[in-house]
């Protein structure tokens, strides 16, 4: 069922409270036991809450968590399970700790069970989840037989995945993933198998369009202003450019700005003047707003700058409330982390006025106005009092809808006075392109194709980094009782050897190669060149085939438990295979490069500016045509990617021309720098000193001269540019440096 909160939790409780009173011709109950299925603690919580509001009798409603009454997780599941609780209520994550319970209960077999998964997409379609369905349904042997072996444990698992009259999914969700039709949508004509023209369909559809309309929910992309976030980054001229991977250096840059304290402090000011001007007087002065961060970091370091902004402002109305998981240490490679160094910062110490409340019901009263979040109620959270939220975050497709939904709650008056989104990270048009799949129906254009796992297996196999004879022996001894996790890691271990051992000689033979071709570059000798080129691609082939192989063995395992969940495969040797290869794959490691060689100690925030773009309602299109979701066939296709390497200062000046706009930087040279290289790359013979010269021999040579003749030729265009180079010797000469380091990146 697609639905939209905040009715989807209710619709959960009714529909749990219904099946619970079903009963069958013979007088007994249709299900024995209704599971309902969570994937966050908050949503546990939540669920409970709204179930118990239906269901007021006492012990009709087990709360399987740690906070209700005694005993283990696993030993509160099983009694329910055996006294046939009408109601149980679980998260994903406690499956892990009572599936053993449950397995040694044979009277379970016998029983019917309505499960009932909440956002259907995340909470039942991975290994988890999957293995509750196995436990419920696997046979035991007969008395005086002898235990289980791994191949009657195989078999079973195997034949678990087989459609069972005893086990009846409901799923919920208002952002259907492919995976979540495949594997919960009815199929149109049951009697034949998933196809093209036999798709998997929603049982019933409440639309985001309809909830809207019927005034269910409130449409928060009414009211969406995005700002530009605009910086600078310099490097100290004492500190020598470093060469660097690529993209490892963009996103650690990125990151740096972004927990700049500077940068923090500039966004917290308009999240409090906005709140301030236009949100705390709304509902009564009841209005809540959520700050929506990207990490644990960001969101310390926010409520640090909020807390600081308000006492300096003397807002004694005003209060934030942090929500992160676990612990949050700041490293001297952090900016401006001098004076946090040393601190462990938690939920705890950084919310002293909780006083041991509920986050949830401590937010709901009037001692916080703002949550500043990292993931935590960023979804699955029911506040109706919300009616700002301000992102800082990249959202996308359906963490974009779930996250900016958390406003769509209805309130009295709330729909008069209407919602505020400010966002300082996304682009309007990517929140309406992640809006629009779910606005009316979502519907799949295909079905995946099963038989895409036996190509991948066979692909595997022929890598030649496992042997058979290993699985076999990994899925005997995983059986065992009692077994030892590092005996089983143990079993792994020739196939890791054999993958690390062939990855060390692929990126040594690759660097040799590499340094190889470069200079045989240098004598113009096409033929020797062609075959040391050859040999280069030859050993990155290599590399890259053992890169594959990892990913490869991932997909595996992802594809195999989703699509043995719809298919009856039966076949043990894949079985096996996904059971060694979820094991192997975390152990394959490549050498990764120590963070610690990019160093950011050189790296100043030289201008900084937050600007405010275009205040705007984001209107999706009510005549669009049903989207169609499109299931993934590139199933063993992955495509290594090169490690880019370039000098830390090209792409500092990357960024800042991406990055940097009203009138922080001059946009305008760094396309004359261009146009200017482009002129000295038609010079053949500087172009022959660039590449048989090291760099300081090149700069003595025809270079000068040819970066003077460009800039003279360069024209009416650029005469602001050629002006200022020529009346500057000192900025010519370091313009020239620009173009030859363009040059030489570019060759």
């Amino acid at each position: 069922m697609k639905a939209n909160r905040p009715g989807k939790s209710n619709s959960i409780a009714w529909v749990a409270h219904q099946l619970s009173s079903i009963y069958n011709a013979q007088g007994g109950k249709q299900f024995n036991s209704v599971i309902v299925v969570t994937d966050r603690t908050v949503l546990d919580d939540q669920l409970q809450d709204t179930i118990n509001q239906f269901e007021h009798v006492d012990g009709a409603v087990g709360r399987i968590n740690n906070k209700e009454g005694d005993g283990s997780k696993s030993e509160k599941l099983a009694a329910a399970l055996e006294n046939s609780q009408p109601i149980i209520i679980v998260t994903i994550q406690t499956f892990p700790y009572v599936l053993r319970a449950i397995e040694n209960s044979v009277s379970l077999k016998t029983r019917s069970y309505a499960i009932i998964a909440d956002e259907a997409h995340s909470s039942q379609t991975g290994s988890t989840a999957r293995q509750l369905k196995e436990v419920l349904m696997i046979e035991a042997k007969a008395d005086g037989e002898d235990e289980l072996s791994s191949e009657d444990i195989l078999e079973a698992t195997v034949a678990s995945r087989k459609a069972s009259k005893n086990l009846s999914y409901f799923a919920f969700t208002a952002t259907p993933k492919t995976k979540t039709l495949e594997l919960f949508g009815r199929l149109p004509k049951p009697a034949e198998l998933p196809s093209k023209t036999n798709k998997p369909e929603a049982y019933h559809v409440y639309s985001m369009r309809q909830a809207i309309e019927e005034g269910f929910i409130l449409d928060v992309l009414k009211n969406y202003t995005n700002y530009k976030v605009a910086y600078n980054l310099a490097q100290k001229i004492d500190k020598a450019d470093q060469e660097v991977e690529s993209k490892k250096a963009k996103v650690k840059l990125n990151q740096w700005v972004r927990l700049h304290e500077y940068n923090i402090a500039q966004k917290v000011q308009v999240i409090v003047e906005h709140f301030r001007s236009n949100v705390m007087g709304l509902l009564g002065g009841q209005a809540k707003a959520m700050v929506v961060t990207s990490s644990r970091k960001e969101a310390v370091r926010y409520k640090l700058c909020f807390d600081k902004y308000i006492v300096d402002k003397g807002y004694q109305k005003i209060h934030a409330m942090v929500a992160f998981s676990g612990e949050v240490e700041f490293t001297e490679k952090d900016p401006n982390a001098v004076a946090l160094l040393g601190n462990k910062y938690t939920e705890n110490n950084m919310n002293p006025n909780l006083k041991g409340r509920d986050m949830r019901k401590a937010f709901d009263s009037d001692d916080y106005q703002v949550m500043i979040v990292a993931n935590k109620f960023q979804t699955g959270f029911d506040q109706p009092k919300l009616c700002a939220m301000y992102v800082d975050k990249k959202l996308g497709g359906v963490e974009c809808v779930q996250t900016l939904s958390r406003l769509n709650r209805t309130y009295p008056g709330k729909a008069e006075v209407g919602t505020f989104i400010l966002d300082f990270f996304n682009e309007p048009q990517d929140i309406l392109d992640s809006f629009q799949p779910y606005f009316q129906t979502a519907e799949l254009a295909d079905v995946s194709n099963p038989d895409l796992i036996f190509d991948l297996f066979e692909k595997l196999n022929a890598a030649g980094i496992y042997k058979t004879s290993e699985v076999e022996q990994f899925c005997s001894a995983f059986f065992v009782k009692n077994k030892s996790n590092a005996a089983i890691a143990n079993i792994c271990k020739p196939a890791v050897e054999r993958w690390t051992k062939r990855y060390k000689l692929a990126v040594d033979a690759y660097a040799h190669a590499k340094e190889i071709f470069e200079r045989i570059k240098k004598t113009n000798d096409a033929v020797l060149i062609a075959n040391a080129e050859n040999t280069l691609k030859e050993c990155k082939q290599a590399k890259d085939a053992l890169d594959i192989f990892k990913k490869d063995l991932g997909t595996f395992v992802r594809f195999y438990e989703f699509m043995s969940q719809i298919v009856d495969y039966d076949d043990t040797q894949l079985e096996k295979l996904s059971l060694y290869a979820r094991n192997l794959s975390p152990m394959l490691r490549e050498t990764a490069v120590d963070e610690d060689e990019i160093d950011l100690d050189s790296i100043v925030l030289s201008h900084y500016r937050v600007s405010k773009i275009r205040q705007q309602d984001l209107k999706l299109k009510e005549d669009a045509p049903d989207y169609k979701l499109v299931p993934g066939e590139g199933l063993g296709s992955a495509v290594a990617k090169d490690k880019k390497e370039e000098l830390l200062s090209q792409i500092l000046a990357r960024l800042n021309e991406l990055f940097v706009t009203d009138q922080l930087t001059d946009k305008d040279m760094v396309n004359y720098a261009y146009t200017i290289r482009d002129k000295v790359s038609e010079n053949q013979l500087v172009m022959q000193q660039l590449a048989n010269n090291t760099a300081e021999q090149a700069l003595l040579g025809n270079f000068a001269n040819a970066v003077d003749d460009a800039i003279m030729d360069s024209g009416d265009a650029h005469q602001n540019q050629m002006m200022q180079l020529l009346s500057d010797p000192g900025k010519a000469s370091k313009f020239a440096r620009v173009v030859f380091d363009l040059l030489k990146q570019a060759e």
